[in-house]
C-alpha cells in the first residue's frame, strides 16, 4: 500500500506541477514561462518526488517507466497492474484539481487544449501521426536508458533523481512543439479527459509509442547494465 500511495502522490505531483505550469504560468500574458519553463517544471516534479518517495516505490510515476523497468528485469510483473492503476488515479485526480482551479476565473468559458498531447491538427506544430510516434518512441526509450543507467549498481549513488529530472526536462525541450510531450500514458489520459476537442481519440498513440519505446529500452538496458535492483 505504501508503494501504491507513493506512485499516486508522485504521479499527481507530476501532472499537477507539469501540466499546471503549462495551463497557468505559460499562458500568462507577457510574463509567461514559455516552453523552457514548462520543460523545467516537468523535470522538477520528477526530481523532487524521486527524492521524496522514490525510496518507497522506485519512483516510476509513469506506466511506460513501469513497463520498461519490467522489461529490464528490475520490476515484478505481479506489481505492474497496481502501479499503473495508482498512476492513473493520481494523474486523473490532479487533472480534476487543475480543471477546478482553471474554471474558477471570471469569464471562464473553456479549458481549451488543457496541456493535452496530440498529433496532426492537435499537435502544437502540426506534426503528423508518424512524426509523433517516432518522437515519443525515441524519447521514452532514452528516458528509460537514463533511468536504468543512473540507478544501476555501478552508477554514482544519490544522483539518479537529478539525472532523471534533467533528462525529462531535455525531453520536453525537444518535443513540446511536436506532441506537447507525453512519454507518459497516465499524463496523456488525464488531460485528454478534460480537454476540449478530439484529444481523447488520440490517446492510444500516447500509450502505444511510449510503452513500446520503454520496453525496447528495457531489453537494451538489461544487456548494458544487467539485472541490478
Amino acid at each position: 500500500m505504501k508503494k501504491l500511495l507513493a506512485e499516486f502522490f508522485g504521479t499527481f505531483w507530476l501532472v499537477f506541477g507539469g501540466c499546471g505550469s503549462a495551463i497557468f504560468a505559460a499562458a500568462f500574458p507577457e510574463l509567461g514561462i514559455g516552453f523552457a519553463g514548462v520543460a523545467l517544471a516537468f523535470g522538477l516534479t520528477v526530481l523532487t518526488m524521486a527524492f521524496a518517495v522514490g525510496h518507497i516505490s522506485g519512483g516510476h510515476f509513469n506506466p511506460a517507466v513501469t513497463f520498461g523497468l519490467w522489461a529490464g528485469g528490475r520490476f515484478s510483473i505481479k506489481e505492474l497492474p497496481g502501479y499503473i492503476i495508482a498512476q492513473l488515479i493520481g494523474a486523473i485526480i490532479a487533472a480534476s484539481a487543475l480543471y477546478f482551479i482553471v474554471s474558477g476565473v471570471d469569464g471562464f468559458e473553456s479549458v481549451g487544449g488543457f496541456a493535452s498531447n496530440g498529433y496532426g491538427e492537435l499537435s502544437p506544430g502540426g506534426y503528423s501521426l508518424t512524426s509523433a510516434f517516432v518522437a515519443e518512441f525515441i524519447l521514452t526509450a532514452f528516458f528509460l536508458l537514463i533511468i536504468l543507467g543512473s540507478t544501476s549498481e555501478k552508477a554514482p549513488k544519490g544522483f539518479a533523481p537529478i539525472a532523471i529530472g534533467l533528462g525529462l526536462t531535455l525531453i520536453h525541450l525537444i518535443s513540446i512543439p511536436i506532441t506537447n510531450t507525453s512519454v507518459n500514458p497516465a499524463r496523456s489520459t488525464s488531460q485528454a479527459l478534460f480537454a476540449d476537442g478530439a484529444y481523447l481519440s488520440q490517446v492510444w498513440l500516447f500509450w502505444l509509442a511510449p510503452i513500446a519505446g520503454a520496453i525496447v529500452a528495457g531489453v537494451i538496458g538489461k544487456f548494458l547494465y544487467g539485472n541490478n535492483n
